[in-house]
């Protein structure tokens, strides 16, 4: 079996992007106007593999989703961020008093 280096996948790619013909002739102008030189072999390698395939739709199929859902927390991670959301809440509740009891004094 014949291995296709990656710039001729590139150039189906490429090809099948600009809506035209994956076959031996474009690709071949593809890999050369790329300046390296075409190798005939993977070229015809290349086309007969994809031969009656819709790329488009093989990308549609195979393509992953980008964000990924986050896992559930662990119990210990949830308990140690209720405890922050805790010692947060009894924080601003001290300063809260601190500040009244401020206005307080002010107003005597």
């Amino acid at each position: 079996m014949e291995v296709i280096d990656v710039e001729y996948i590139y150039a189906a790619l490429m090809l099948n992007s600009a809506s035209k013909e994956v076959n031996e002739e474009n690709v071949k102008k593809v890999i050369d106007a790329t300046g390296t030189k075409s190798d005939v072999a993977k070229v015809k390698a290349l086309v007969a593999a994809l031969d009656g395939v819709n790329i488009g739709e093989v990308i549609s199929k195979a393509a992953m989703p980008v964000a990924v859902a986050a896992s559930a927390p662990s119990k210990e991670s949830a308990s140690k961020e209720e405890k922050k959301e805790e010692e947060s809440a009894e924080a601003q509740e001290k300063k809260a008093e601190e500040a009244a009891g401020g206005l307080a004094n002010l107003f005597g």
